[in-house]
């Protein structure tokens, strides 16, 4: 073997002209590979400030071998698949951060509602009625399909029956962190603080060396989830080296009830019981001061931003420039489609651009770049898969997004970035890629039966609708 053109080739090869994976033609190896892709726009998100004109990726074995200029292409690969998208942009698949996935077959069910007459009157009854492991698995089944279709690779979720959630993600070939579940009270999938966490265990056990699905903790919130388990979790955490996904100062009620109650701030309490860490991913932090942002900033705290649910609900708003300053990761989420009402990461990051400017009072503030970052890398790093997914670079796993740019509505066209953050939508995403598995295709998904799915949710919606039993 030696090298030739910053490619490793053989040497000799078999009388067929194989060998190791390599292809001769003449006096020029040609490497086997699985997918090429050749488009008009890369962009990697890492490095930073960087988009690839006129270049190809190569996709083999689930991950990116090359990327490089499309003429020089020739001759090098022989690929099983080689694709033209030369109006497209690749991206990295987005990382959904905060997801409640089967409450899709919830979606609508309760709009125009604060957030605690949302939960208390309407969604923890609705829940107490149907949540049983068909309704997750079908509901996440649902969510799934409009996530691979609006460009996501990667969700983080926090449900009941986990094991129906890393199931329908494990079928579907999209890659998962599924949520060791915890609250104080008995539920459908648990009836106290011990059987939560044995069964959450028995589900890290099972999936702890699975390539698509990851575990965290995932306390419902600080009104849900007494100290106890809290201590319990946070001793585990840093045993298993997993995260803590955690909805966190998400209302101006959840931070007086908590200074009325114990004359401490949710995230005071939590600090002084252990759980403030690089472990820790706090999702909305709407009410934040700035000991706040410092503390969280300190501890390494991960911040889950969900734009979108948070006006909905009237939550209040995430101070985001103001954490980027300090330093804080922060990576976003949509929520659950019964407070969003949809799982489109490509709105998301527009809607969280657009607010950060008026938050800040800045129209600097939260760049195009670095909102495509929050909704890739960010995301990623948050739940420890930074080194594996999040951005296009060679080695890492090819979790990858075609857009295609030529669309009347995103033309004319000055700079990809903006364009895709700022005027996308995600009827513009054609192909998705999970560790070089083509989950959608032209539009089309790969792995999931549309017509099957939506017969089941339409029966689904008539036993909600109509109150019939299971």
């Amino acid at each position: 073997m030696r090298f030739i053109d910053g490619c490793l080739w053989p040497v000799n090869n078999d009388k067929n002209g194989y060998t190791d994976g390599f292809l001769k033609l003449g006096k020029v190896a040609m490497q086997a590979v699985d997918t090429l892709i050749h488009c008009r726009w890369i962009i990697p998100v890492e490095p930073e400030h960087v988009v690839y004109e006129n270049h190809s990726l190569v996709i083999n074995d689930g991950r990116i071998l090359a990327i490089l200029p499309t003429p020089d292409c020739a001759g090098k690969f022989n690929p099983r698949q080689e694709l033209q998208r030369p109006r497209h942009a690749l991206i990295p698949g987005f990382v959904n951060s905060h997801t409640h996935a089967a409450m899709n077959l919830f979606r609508g069910l309760a709009d125009d509602l604060p957030l605690m007459e949302w939960l208390n009157d309407h969604i923890w009854p609705a829940e107490g009625q149907w949540i049983s492991p068909d309704f997750v698995f079908d509901g996440t089944r649902l969510a799934i399909a409009e996530m691979l279709r609006s460009g996501t690779t990667c969700f983080n979720d926090m449900y009941f029956f986990p094991d129906k959630t890393a199931l329908a993600a494990s079928q579907a070939g999209i890659r998962a962190a599924v949520g060791m579940i915890m609250i104080d009270f008995p539920t459908a999938w648990a009836s106290q603080p011990d059987e939560y966490l044995s069964k959450g265990l028995a589900l890290h056990d099972q999936y702890q060396h699975d390539p698509l699905i990851s575990t965290l903790f995932a306390p419902h919130a600080p009104y849900t989830v007494s100290d106890g388990p809290l201590a319990s979790i946070r001793t585990l955490a840093e045993e298993l080296d997993v995260g803590i996904h955690m909805h966190l100062h998400e209302t101006a009620f959840e931070v007086s009830q908590a200074l009325e109650n114990n004359a401490l701030k949710p995230l005071q309490r939590l600090d002084h019981l252990g759980l403030l860490s690089p472990n820790m991913l706090a999702v909305h932090m709407t009410q934040l001061d700035n000991t706040d942002i410092e503390l969280i900033a300190s501890r390494g705290v991960h911040v889950i931003h969900c734009p979108e649910s948070n006006l909905k609900l009237a939550s209040g708003f995430c101070p985001v420039q103001a954490l980027l300053d300090a330093g804080v990761n922060v990576a976003l989420g949509t929520d659950g489609a019964a407070s969003n009402n949809d799982l489109d990461m490509l709105a998301e990051m527009r809607t969280a651009a657009l607010l950060a400017k008026a938050v800040a009072q800045d129209a600097s503030a939260l760049p195009a770049e670095q909102a495509l970052r929050m909704a890739t890398l960010n995301g990623a790093r948050a739940l420890g898969l930074g080194d594996e997914t999040g951005s296009l670079e060679q080695g890492k796993l090819a979790d990858i997004v075609a857009i295609d740019l030529d669309e009347l509505e995103s033309q004319p066209l000055y700079h990809p970035v903006s364009q895709i953050v700022y005027t996308a939508c995600r009827q513009q995403i054609s192909d998705v890629w999970v560790g070089g598995r083509h989950l959608l295709s032209e539009r089309q998904l790969t792995t999931i039966d549309r017509d099957a799915l939506l017969s089941q949710v339409r029966i689904w919606q008539d036993r909600i609708a109509h109150g019939k039993g299971a």
